[in-house]
């Protein structure tokens, strides 16, 4: 009987000791506290632990710009690098977009998808106007005309939201300035809608030469 008593004492401790890491990891992830993380995953704790809405710890923290615990979980040899939210984002794909190279860097390194369905990560460098991040995954193979589910371009973005930096990378680059998307929009009337006429000048200039080689 008492060791039966003994044995409840050991499991009930145990499944509070689990969810008070549970929520040190969440809250740890929140505040961007990498130091707590690592701890925590010394401890034992596996690295795509879900949260409440089954969000595992990687996308949660790079969709909450916790970068530094995004770079630790990125590290861990167990870490799950290419899971998806609702809205098919990367954890890539975020950090791109907000320009942190060295977690895009560790992350294409650990074998996250650069050329993935849908918007990808250079769609989304291009529209944060991630210049250096852009030219990183250009030199990974991420395809310079890659099509959204609309048809629109890594160029048609960075054309409206991004700069006329990246409009030029992706022109040297090989991207294709003639694509329409569904709507029948062009990268040059993206950047007129924007009033970008730096970008636009960029543009015209290739269609320009496309047109006099024709």
């Amino acid at each position: 009987m008492k060791k039966y008593i003994v044995n409840i004492a050991l499991f009930v401790f145990s499944s509070l000791a689990s969810a008070g890491t549970y929520e040190d990891f969440f809250k740890a992830i929140q505040l961007d506290n990498a130091r707590e993380v690592q701890r925590l995953l010394a401890r034992g704790l596996d690295p795509n632990t879900p949260n409440a809405q089954g969000i595992p710890g990687l996308l949660l923290a790079t969709q909450e710009q916790s970068f530094k615990v995004a770079q630790v979980l990125a590290a861990d040899p167990q870490t799950a690098v290419d899971p998806r939210s609702a809205r098919n984002e990367s954890p890539l794909m975020l950090a791109a977009l907000r320009g942190e190279q060295a977690l895009v860097v560790q992350l294409v390194g650990r074998g996250a998808e650069v050329n993935k369905s849908g918007w990808t990560p250079l769609h989304y460098a291009a529209t944060g106007g991630q210049l250096r991040v852009a030219a990183f995954l250009i030199g990974a193979q991420a395809e310079v005309d890659a099509g959204s589910p609309n048809g629109s371009t890594p160029l048609m973005m960075a054309a409206m939201y991004g700069n006329a930096d990246t409009v030029k990378l992706l022109l040297e680059s090989g991207a294709d300035p003639a694509i329409r998307n569904a709507q029948g929009l062009s990268a040059l009337e993206f950047a007129q809608r924007a009033g970008r006429a730096d970008s636009a000048a960029l543009i015209e200039q290739v269609l320009q030469r496309q047109q006099a080689q024709r």
